[in-house]
């Protein structure tokens, strides 16, 4: 993806151009994927892990926005809880990104691919294990 490609999306100039830039609709679709009940995070790479161990959180890890021909792409990445219905976790994910897209940039989103790429599997407290 070019960094200096920008979303155009006024249509009516004569008060000048509004346009987004790609990360930002990562941003968004970071934090409405984030929302959805089942998710436990997204997949992000080291450098990322590392800043958000130092108290900064990247909202768009996780998600990759390509501008085509056709409109945009957009690739999730994402771990899910132990016991949750993938498939109906997956739609609710790419329902409630097309819908914040939609509400915040009035932006139509050709697909959204949701890749599950690992099951969070809740660990036992302290407490819950026997004493020796």
């Amino acid at each position: 993806m070019d960094e200096n490609q920008l979303l155009n999306v006024s249509e009516d100039n004569s008060l000048g151009r509004v346009e987004i830039a790609p990360e930002v609709i990562e941003v968004i679709a970071g934090i409405a994927a984030n929302e959805v009940s089942g998710v436990a995070n997204m997949r992000g790479n080291i450098a990322s892990n590392v800043t958000e161990r130092l108290g900064k959180k990247k909202h768009g890890k996780g998600v990759k926005v390509e501008l085509t021909e056709e409109g945009i792409e957009i690739d999730v990445y994402t771990v899910l809880d132990y016991g949750v219905s993938i498939p109906k976790v997956c739609e609710k994910i790419q329902d409630n990104i097309r819908t914040t897209l939609k509400n915040m940039t009035a932006l139509e989103i050709i697909e959204i691919n949701v890749h599950v790429v690992g099951v969070q599997i809740e660990e036992k407290s302290e407490e819950s294990k026997p004493e020796k």
